[in-house]
């Protein structure tokens, strides 16, 4: 095994910047967040540093994933259809029989990410993007907690 490390450099983390973003999401499906969390860098004069995103919910989730290919999208749904479908008899059912299934669709991904920045932009990878995974069936309105550390 061979492994490298390239550009490490001390960075002073001088600034704390904090903000919401409001999602309105179509129902099931993934909404790309990508454009809104640059233009939110760009507006909070990011250079280098870490933002944080928190998700506060349990049915919807954060992730890091493809952005140039919609067939990885449905995809990854068709997965969680079958990791957690809708129709086996769980005892928790209270809002509709797609809310259990989209608890365990957020457990099995993540409800907060971190992310790199460099010169005021996500260092994302080529094919990468930021998004927010509706587990439920029906439109929601979601919140996240953004948080920026940096220079």
């Amino acid at each position: 095994m061979s492994v490298s490390f390239d550009d490490t450099h001390e960075i002073a983390l001088s600034r704390m910047v904090k903000g919401t973003m409001r999602v309105s999401t179509e129902g099931e499906g993934f909404t790309d967040l990508t454009h809104s969390l640059k233009r939110w860098l760009r507006e909070a004069t990011a250079r280098d540093g870490l933002l944080l995103l928190f998700l506060r919910h349990t049915s919807a989730s954060l992730t890091i994933q493809e952005n140039a290919d919609p067939a990885v999208q449905a995809d990854l749904l068709t997965a969680f259809d079958r990791l957690a479908p809708q129709d086996i008899g769980y005892i928790h059912g209270s809002e509709g029989p797609d809310d259990m299934p989209a608890h365990i669709r957020t457990m099995l991904t993540e409800v907060s990410l971190a992310v790199p920045v460099e010169a005021g932009r996500l260092a994302l990878g080529t094919w990468q993007g930021v998004f927010l995974i509706e587990h439920r069936a029906r439109p929601h309105h979601r919140s996240i907690q953004l948080v920026y550390f940096g220079a």
